[in-house]
């Protein structure tokens, strides 16, 4: 790659990730995102060697000028937007901004690019959510049923950006990754929070009982796919990223516990389930593997091992950060 690559949602576990991948490669990344950067134990991008990455904190929602100026100057041929008004639970507070952000002011952004003859590939980071809750291993052109506001605000920019490449060719790649997990994840995400709450004796709820089924997925993995897609990707098509093995959540929380040699019973208790939430959505892989050659590789023991010892050894300073979710306006 000759050019920066733009990662818009750079301070977001995966856009970061992402971007410690690029940068691990030698590519020069220029990173955005509307928070400030993280403190260095959440911040994978941080980690290595970065002297050929730039940030620039700007808001989609208040700076689309500024990125355009920014994208005129570096005229980007890729751009990779992990960006979203993320969390299913929370978006039934304040489904406005979930639809604005995700769906407003992405339209936004998208119908800016589609004149910027520079730009070979838009990358957009999707999520298995839009197809709502569904029974077997969906493929990619699974009829969209999403159940919570975060889910349609995402189907709703999905669509829209399907029109975009029917009708103005945009040169838009999708990717939609089943349940993302590593180090350097927020700790409200399940393994994370199920980890430090053991290291810090802290009970666990277990919405549901933990009946939900998932297949989890490294990110080292995931970021090796998108950049698959990125490279050799067909523009309008859309790729699933994912393993092909399932657990439940009661099922991992149960090796979590195992690895840190806890009681289950001691660490969890059963709570209500969340308004919408999905029982399961399981991702059919078949095109990116064939198409793009891609093949996972991190097993989810080796996984959670990996994310363990991060934990272990960022323990002082994740001791003081909340677990719980704070919604940004």
């Amino acid at each position: 790659m000759n050019k920066p690559v733009v990662v818009i949602g750079a301070n977001s576990f995966s856009g970061a990730s992402f971007s410690r991948y690029l940068l691990n490669l030698g590519c020069e990344v220029i990173g955005i995102s509307r928070s400030a950067q993280s403190i260095n134990a959440l911040a994978p991008h941080l980690w290595g060697d970065i002297s050929r990455y730039q940030f620039h904190q700007l808001d989609l929602n208040h700076d689309l000028a500024v990125f355009e100026t920014l994208f005129d100057k570096h005229k980007p041929t890729h751009i990779y937007n992990f960006a979203a008004q993320s969390m299913v639970g929370q978006s039934w507070e304040f489904p406005e901004h979930w639809l604005m952000t995700n769906v407003v002011s992405s339209v936004k952004l998208h119908n800016m690019l589609r004149y910027k003859d520079y730009l070979e590939k838009y990358i957009h980071i999707s999520t298995p959510e839009v197809y709502g809750s569904c029974s077997g291993f969906v493929k990619e052109d699974h009829a969209f049923s999403p159940s919570t506001p975060y889910a349609v605000s995402r189907a709703a920019a999905d669509m829209s950006l399907k029109t975009f490449f029917d009708v103005h060719q945009f040169p838009v790649v999708t990717t939609r990754a089943a349940n993302v997990y590593g180090e350097g994840q927020p700790l409200y995400r399940i393994i994370p929070k199920t980890i430090l709450s053991i290291l810090r004796g802290e009970t666990l709820p277990l919405h549901g009982g933990g009946q939900s089924e998932r297949s989890f997925i490294h990110i080292d993995d995931v970021s090796e796919a998108t950049l698959k897609v990125g490279e050799n990707g067909k523009i309008g098509r859309t790729y699933h990223i994912s393993t092909r093995e399932t657990v439940s959540i009661r099922a991992l929380v149960e090796l979590i516990c195992e690895r840190l040699e806890s009681d289950f019973h001691a660490v969890c208790e059963i709570a209500d389930d969340r308004p919408g939430k999905d029982a399961a959505y399981l991702l059919d892989t078949s095109r990116i593997r064939s198409e793009l050659e891609w093949q996972d590789k991190i097993s989810l023991s080796d996984g959670i091992n990996r994310t363990i010892n991060w934990a272990q050894a960022n323990i002082g300073v994740l001791k003081k950060i909340p677990m719980e979710y704070r919604h940004k306006v």
